[in-house]
């Protein structure tokens, strides 16, 4: 758990003995947003605060191991991010690498990489297929790190999955058409076979989704945190867990 004072530690005990287990969510997705302000606000550079945010991803799976959450979604780099100056965007691919590399060593959790892996460097996503080949088995949450991530294309690939499948069988694409469901959308999405995500919580202030998990967010609750991510506090997420756990959900009803 966190490194607090003792009063800070009996709040956070006061916190957690009111989230019953049966009321935690069983899939968190996070926006992991507010690196780059974190380091204009410390005056470090960017890639300080990417290198901070990476910490705090670290810390964040202990708590979710910690409290048995068994899904978790971390949205560490967008397909937009991919567009960034050469001299932001190496560094900070150079921070998810050595990421990688500790999540590996720590054994926090199960990782499965979300996103469109192609549009990686082949260094970073042989280290990236190596460390979901190493945790298999590993106790903790099911990772699902989004990397080279986009909600858009996430959707097209799968439709393009499906189609390409319908092809490859021989399949009449028009019956296809008549018969295509949301089912099969959701059995084609890179999360495939998990549950949708219960919370989605995003950080630094920011009330958007920024095309994360779009498809899967259609019933999920919604969780915006001021706090930059690599300020982000395990008190802050058990506020978090206890707004979730006193909403009534409707799933669209």
């Amino acid at each position: 758990m966190s490194k607090t004072r003792p009063l800070y530690r009996l709040y956070e005990q006061r916190l957690e003995a009111g989230l019953p287990p049966e009321q935690l969510p069983g899939h968190v997705g996070v926006l992991v947003d507010g690196n780059r302000r974190w380091a204009e606000q410390s005056g470090g550079s960017t890639a300080d605060g990417h290198r901070a945010g990476a910490e705090k991803i670290i810390e964040f799976l202990g708590w979710c191991r910690d409290l048995e959450i068994p899904h978790v979604t971390l949205y560490v780099l967008s397909t937009e991010n991919l567009k960034r100056p050469a001299e932001e965007l190496g560094p900070l691919l150079e921070i998810i690498a050595e990421l990688m590399s500790s999540l590996q060593t720590r054994s926090l959790c199960q990782v499965q990489a979300v996103g469109a892996l192609e549009m990686l460097p082949d260094d970073l996503r042989g280290s990236i297929r190596e460390l979901e080949r190493a945790t298999v088995g590993n106790e903790g949450p099911h990772l699902n790190i989004a990397v080279g991530y986009g909600g858009r294309q996430e959707i097209v690939d799968a439709v393009r999955e499906i189609f390409a499948g319908a092809l490859e069988r021989g399949e009449d694409v028009a019956e296809l058409v008549q018969r295509l469901s949301v089912d099969d959308i959701s059995e084609h999405l890179y999360t495939r076979g998990q549950p949708d995500p219960d919370l989605l919580i995003r950080t630094s202030g920011e009330q958007r989704l920024s095309g994360f998990l779009m498809w899967q967010s259609a019933y999920s609750e919604y969780h915006f945190c001021e706090a930059l991510w690599p300020d982000f506090r395990y008190v802050d997420f058990l506020r978090a867990l206890r707004d979730y756990a006193n909403r009534h959900r409707r799933f669209g009803g």
